[in-house]
């Protein structure tokens, strides 16, 4: 298996806080170094929440367009990727960010249950998202957190609400949601590959103790990994993680265990039809 594998560091993330480990950045300033040390590691996307000055998730587009900046000035070509998630903000100012044009965003095309809520993603808002990321040129990331939500996809694909091959992401391992099972992911990789081809790139992240498994599983199986601050805040069950560059770095090393390449921006960048930085 000779295909580079593209390493996606979720910096901070709307749930971590600095109790659970120091190490999360939560300032701009913190998650523009925070970024460079995984960039350094050799993480090409980076999938950015923000906080405001009381440490609580919010989708300030002001905060996202200083955090782009500092990214784009300090980890040159590397992917950046804002997150459209509902624990940031209700309604349209999810999107709020969008104008800024980033690389990528992440959207969630269904809903389903998180630990303690409902994870509301009503189609109208799905497609108002959708149609923000085709007016700003901006790519989703489908954040598949259920098997519907892939099908979901390949319909919005069919009808044109999203443009080109999605680009699906796993989500395992979530408390009230799908669990860390390798036969249903053996089928998610089988229903990306039926639904948008066999050549269809694809990405799984797990959480919590789960992140090393399904890293692991991703690489082995010629997808894309996610690892990063905002799903694991620990190495193993006695050490916290003391960056996200380590988060990235163990990463890096189950490619080498599978002789996978570690993707640079620009192989990245063309692996999943961005334009070049």
């Amino acid at each position: 298996m000779t295909q580079a594998c593209i390493i996606c560091v979720a910096i901070t993330g709307s749930v971590p806080t600095k109790e659970n480990n120091p190490a999360l950045p939560v300032t701009v300033a913190e998650q523009i170094e925070s970024t460079h040390e995984a960039f350094e590691a050799g993480a090409s996307i980076a999938h950015c929440h923000v906080r405001d000055d009381a440490g609580k998730p919010t989708s300030d587009p002001e905060r996202f367009a200083r955090l782009k900046e500092g990214i784009e000035a300090h980890c040159p070509g590397m992917i950046i990727q804002l997150s459209t998630g509902g624990r940031s903000g209700a309604g349209k100012a999810r999107g709020g960010m969008l104008p800024l044009r980033p690389d990528m965003a992440s959207l969630s095309v269904g809903s389903n249950n998180f630990p303690t809520r409902v994870y509301e993603n009503p189609p109208d808002l799905v497609d108002w998202l959708a149609a923000e990321m085709k007016t700003y040129g901006v790519k989703p990331e489908i954040e598949a957190f259920d098997l519907s939500h892939i099908f979901q996809a390949a319909k919005m694909q069919e009808d044109g609400r999203l443009e080109g091959t999605p680009y699906v992401q796993f989500v395992m391992g979530v408390k009230n949601a799908m669990p860390v099972d390798r036969e249903v992911f053996d089928f998610y990789i089988h229903t990306v590959q039926r639904l948008f081809g066999a050549d269809a790139p694809w990405c799984a992240a797990g959480i919590g103790p789960n992140q090393i498994v399904i890293n692991e599983w991703a690489i082995a199986a010629g997808g894309h990994a996610r690892t990063g601050l905002e799903d694991n805040v620990r190495l193993d069950r006695d050490r916290l993680a003391p960056s996200n560059a380590a988060l990235v770095a163990r990463a890096v090393e189950l490619c080498g265990k599978y002789d996978r390449p570690v993707a640079t921006p620009a192989e990245a960048r063309a692996i999943l039809g961005l334009r070049a930085a």
